[in-house]
């Protein structure tokens, strides 16, 4: 039975289920091009939880956001038949799950989408008509390609592993506001630094090494570094900026996630740990250092080429945990020593 034809079908709709997390959603942007290569008359509509949104609200290959209000209208349970009535009304032709879970797979069937299609994880194949069997070696690579290795397995063709982040102009004009206000020389270099990390402590780089960095770069440079995180990053903010000695200027929390693409854009150099931000640095292909301890780094590493990676392959790395259970290894050996405009920094 060959794959439905929707590319000469104006009325057709597809819906794709987001990823829920930042750096997962802007690791199947490349996806996203290529539904849109495929159905290039297809009204495509992105399902995703609120905190994702920015990701694909500017994109130009998407024509609607759908809102999974997870924590209100669609909370689990009677939220859950809600969100596929919701669904249901809309009438798509196709889903596409990027979100891997068993529930993605429900709320399509449930939709009375009439192809949908996913990988046969979580035990839901029998809820898709179009299960996608996952290839081993996918399970070893990079996710950009696990997601991407979706619609291979639904014989459609690919756009390429080019990550794609479209900032809107009044992100970008808070970005150029905030810089002036803060007297910024946009003729020197912008570093960014980014000590958070979602998930526990493990995949962090210890908050005084951080400081070490902005200290050094900041004497060289003449210029004070903006922290980068989410609202629950801005105490560890706080105390990387009370340990540089007033050269960092925190902006964890204070800012809409559109912004802070908008901020990083500006950067010249940004450092951070593994994390939604190191993706949303590699989208924009900012120069940037990223170093990566207790994840895999060969699923999840930032993808455009100016990134450099600084990993120590110590033998309980990746343990993929939230805390490290012992000494925390993978992040005391990791040590900076790179060259960036003639300057070492640690």
């Amino acid at each position: 039975m060959g794959f439905i034809k929707l590319n000469d079908a104006p009325r057709a709709k597809i819906m794709i289920r987001a990823a829920n997390w930042v750096g997962d959603a802007i690791m199947t942007t490349p996806v996203i091009r290529a539904v849109r290569k495929n159905f290039p008359k297809a009204r495509i509509t992105v399902l995703a939880k609120p905190w994702v949104i920015p990701v694909y609200e500017n994109n130009p290959y998407i024509d609607d956001i759908l809102v999974y209000d997870s924590n209100n209208r669609h909370k689990k349970g009677f939220g859950t038949l809600r969100l596929a009535r919701d669904l249901r009304e809309c009438k798509f032709d196709l889903a596409i799950l990027m979100q891997n879970a068993f529930e993605a797979g429900l709320l399509s069937f449930l939709a009375g989408i009439k192809e949908r299609v996913g990988y046969n994880t979580d035990a839901r194949g029998f809820l898709l008509n179009r299960s996608i069997k996952l290839d081993p070696a996918l399970k070893k690579g990079h996710l950009i390609d696990y997601y991407i290795g979706i619609l291979k397995g639904a014989s459609l063709v690919d756009a390429g592993r080019k990550l794609d982040l479209f900032l809107c102009e009044p992100d970008r004009e808070f970005a150029n506001y905030f810089l002036e206000q803060r007297k910024f020389d946009l003729s020197e270099p912008v570093i960014g630094i980014n000590p958070g990390a979602t998930g526990g402590t493990a995949k962090r780089w210890f908050p005084r090494r951080f400081a070490r960095v902005c200290k050094n770069l900041a004497q060289k440079f003449k210029v004070k570094i903006l922290i980068f995180g989410g609202p629950q990053d801005k105490e560890l903010g706080d105390y990387i900026a009370g340990l540089s000695k007033g050269n960092c200027i925190n902006i964890a929390g204070t800012t809409s996630l559109g912004q802070a693409f908008a901020l990083i854009e500006k950067c010249s150099l940004f450092i951070t740990n593994d994390s939604g931000l190191m993706h949303a640095a590699a989208a924009l292909n900012i120069n940037q250092v990223a170093v990566i301890g207790s994840t895999d780094y060969i699923a999840t590493s930032a993808s455009n080429e100016n990134s450099v990676m600084v990993r120590v392959p110590v033998p309980c790395s990746p343990c993929m945990k939230d805390i490290c259970p012992t000494d925390h290894q993978c992040m005391i050996k990791s040590v900076l020593i790179w060259l960036w405009r003639g300057v070492i920094f640690f």
